[in-house]
């Protein structure tokens, strides 16, 4: 098939580089970027850590609001897709570029396949909900990562079968990438360079635009602050920064508190790094939650709801739910990274860690090559 595969963020650049080498094996597939991440520090040297060529086309999208984004997305995709005439496009999660995508595949009248389909928070005031509902509504072949998605999806009457649709639950595209990636991982040595040492700090990531507003990113910074030093442990949080919540901190006049040492966002192997070897990791990343369960490092959530249930305690998983609350985040810490074995589990991490691979990226291309939309 001629797959156009719609990217902008760096998530689905993960999920692209993953799904890639499967993906040319059997089709021929053409990367389209929207620059949603446009930067370098976001973007640009992820192409060439994860082994992608050159997007084949760039929208160079960036900066604006969603509804202006979104419309410029469109209003660019359009012309592209009418040129490229695929056989299906491809989109991937749940971002304004996933939206835009399925969006202008519709309008074309082309086929569309969503990756990471039927995630669900039950919390329809995230934008990420509402294009997640959108897109699979719209999409003919839709790929859930597991039988929760698929629960999820038959809950909206979106089957297998059904209206000529392909449900097939495929596993998750990260773990495949974290899986081959986990061995560069174990080395603790470019800890150095952010002077931590395993064990004695917090990796935290904080990007979604409820963390952005005025109180909000006084509120979890003050968490973050709060778990530095918790038990007068003095365990730095190291937080790589994304370039809008450093706007949202500047706009809101917030003080980063002296505990919290801001660094840059980083590659997809260091941020791996900095998360296995971290005493735990503090996000509000549904990717980052992932990666932390997988790695087996302990998760603080920065949200009240996921759409990432199982990785959570009581569901298998090392994950709590604190939202923007300093109390259930330091409570949470307490009884997931206690400060007297932080140093022996991150150790013990660094060396026996397993992530099996999910084996999405054959899975996905094998239903491409079926499926006759």
């Amino acid at each position: 098939m001629r797959l156009a595969s719609v990217v902008g963020t760096r998530p689905q650049l993960i999920k692209a580089a993953a799904a890639r080498p499967a993906l040319e094996r059997r089709h021929r597939s053409v990367l389209v970027d929207t620059g949603q991440h446009y930067d370098d520090e976001m973007a640009g040297r992820f192409f060439e850590e994860l082994g992608l060529p050159a997007p084949d086309r760039s929208l160079r999208v960036g900066g604006l609001s969603r509804a202006a984004a979104l419309a410029a997305m469109i209003e660019r995709l359009e012309p592209v897709l009418v040129e490229l005439r695929p056989d299906a496009v491809v989109v991937y999660g749940d971002t304004i570029s996933t939206l835009a995508g399925a969006l202008a595949a519709a309008a074309l009248d082309l086929p569309l396949a969503h990756v990471e389909a039927g995630l669900r928070s039950g919390d329809r005031r995230m934008p990420e909900e509402q294009n997640r509902v959108v897109v699979d509504h719209l999409a003919g072949l839709l790929f859930p990562p597991g039988p929760e998605a698929v629960a999820n999806l038959a809950a909206e009457g979106i089957v297998d079968g059904a209206a000529g649709r392909r449900v097939a639950a495929v596993g998750d595209l990260m773990q495949d990438l974290c899986a081959v990636t986990l061995p560069a991982a174990r080395d603790a040595s470019p800890l150095a360079g952010f002077d931590v040492s395993p064990g004695r700090y917090v990796f935290a990531t904080v990007h979604r635009a409820e963390n952005r507003g005025y109180a909000a990113v006084r509120e979890w910074l003050a968490v973050l602050d709060g778990l530095a030093r918790a038990d007068g442990a003095r365990r730095p949080v190291v937080l790589a920064l994304h370039p809008g919540t450093a706007r949202a901190i500047e706009e809101a006049g917030a003080a980063v508190p002296p505990t919290v040492r801001i660094i840059a966002p980083q590659g997809y192997r260091m941020t791996l790094t900095l998360q296995l070897h971290a005493a735990a990791v503090v996000t509000d990343s549904g990717g980052v939650q992932r990666e932390a369960a997988w790695l087996g490092t302990p998760a603080l959530v920065l949200r009240e709801t996921t759409e990432w249930p199982e990785t959570l305690e009581g569901h298998g998983g090392r994950g709590a739910l604190v939202g923007r609350d300093a109390g259930r985040a330091l409570e949470a810490l307490a009884r997931l990274a206690p400060r007297s074995g932080a140093v022996a589990a991150a150790e013990r991490r660094a060396r026996e860690a397993v992530v099996p691979p999910a084996g999405a990226a054959e899975a996905i291309a094998a239903e491409l090559e079926r499926w006759r939309p």
